[in-house]
C-alpha cells in the first residue's frame, strides 16, 4: 500500500465512499468500485482485486445490514434462511469459476436486465407496496431457492448481485421496495464473507489497503442507507432503475468488447 500514490488513494477511497453509499440503497456498488480499483492497480493480479473488493464491500453491507434491521420492519426469518442459502450458492459459484467461461452468463444475464428494466418501469406501482402471494412456508421455500441462485452467480460472476436480489423480493416474492433493500443487505453480507474465504484461502487480498477501503465503504454506506429509510420504496425504486440501466451498459461494453 505504501507504494500507491496518494492521489491515486485518494480517487480509491472516494469510490469506495460512493460505493457504499450506492449498494446500502439497492445494490450495484461494485459497478463503482471494482472499476475504480482496477485503474488504481493497474498492476495487481485480478484475483487480488477482487479480494481486495470483497473485504471493503463487506463492511458497507453489514453496516447498512445493522441500520436497516434497527430502523425497518426487517423480515428477520427471510433474510437469515437466504443468506445462509446464498452463501452456499456463493462458495459453489467462487469454487467453479475458472471452469466455466463468464462469457458463456453476460448475453443471458443481459436478456433478463434488459426484461427486469422494461417489466420495471411498465409497472409504476412495483415494489411501493408489499403484495402477499405466498404462504408463509411457500414464501421461504422460493427465497431459499432464489438465494442459492443468485448466490451462485454472486461467486461465479459478480456485478449486480444486490440489484437482481432485490427485483426477486420484489417482482417475485411481493416485497416493497424498502424491505428487499433490507433483506438483501443481509444476504449480501454472506456472499461476501463466502468469497473472502475463498480469496482469503488463496491469499488474493490486499488487507491494508482492503481495510482502508472499508472505513469509507462503512461512511457510504451510512449515509446511503438513512438517505433510503427516509425516501423510502420510491427512493429506492429510482436507484433500481438508475444502476439496471448501468448493468445493461457494463454488460453491454463487454460483450461487444467496445473499445
Amino acid at each position: 500500500m505504501n507504494s500507491i500514490p496518494l492521489l491515486t488513494l485518494l480517487f480509491i477511497f472516494l469510490g469506495a465512499f460512493t460505493a457504499g453509499a450506492l449498494d446500502a440503497i439497492v445494490g450495484g456498488g461494485g459497478l463503482i468500485q471494482l472499476p475504480v480499483l482496477m485503474i488504481g492497480l493497474k498492476e495487481t493480479p485480478i484475483a487480488s482485486v477482487l479480494g481486495t473488493n470483497k473485504l471493503s464491500a463487506i463492511f458497507g453491507t453489514s453496516s447498512a445490514a445493522i441500520t436497516y434491521a434497527r430502523r425497518t420492519k426487517l423480515d428477520i426469518r427471510m433474510a437469515l434462511t437466504m443468506a445462509l442459502w446464498a452463501g452456499v450458492g456463493s462458495a459453489i459459484g467462487a469454487g467453479i469459476a475458472t471452469l466455466i467461461p463468464v462469457a458463456i452468463y453476460k448475453p443471458i444475464i443481459l436478456f433478463f436486465l434488459i426484461m427486469v428494466g422494461i417489466y420495471t418501469v411498465k409497472n409504476p406501482n412495483l415494489g411501493l407496496m408489499e403484495i402477499h402471494r405466498h404462504s408463509r412456508s411457500r414464501l421461504i421455500a422460493l427465497g431459499s431457492i432464489i438465494a442459492l441462485v443468485i448466490g451462485f452467480y454472486d461467486g461465479a460472476v459478480g456485478p449486480g448481485t444486490g440489484s437482481f436480489l432485490v427485483f426477486a423480493l420484489v417482482g417475485l416474492l411481493g416485497y416493497e421496495f424498502l424491505r428487499a433493500s433490507a433483506i438483501a443487505k443481509v444476504v449480501n453480507v454472506a456472499t461476501n464473507f463466502a468469497a473472502i474465504v475463498v480469496f482469503g484461502f488463496n491469499a488474493h487480498i490486499i488487507f491494508a489497503l482492503g481495510l482502508c477501503m472499508a472505513a469509507f465503504n462503512v461512511l457510504g454506506a451510512l449515509v446511503g442507507s438513512r438517505l433510503a429509510i427516509k425516501g423510502g420504496s420510491k427512493l429506492v425504486r429510482r436507484f433500481f432503475l438508475v444502476v439496471v440501466a448501468l448493468l445493461i451498459v457494463r454488460l453491454t461494453w463487454d460483450i461487444f468488447q467496445i473499445q
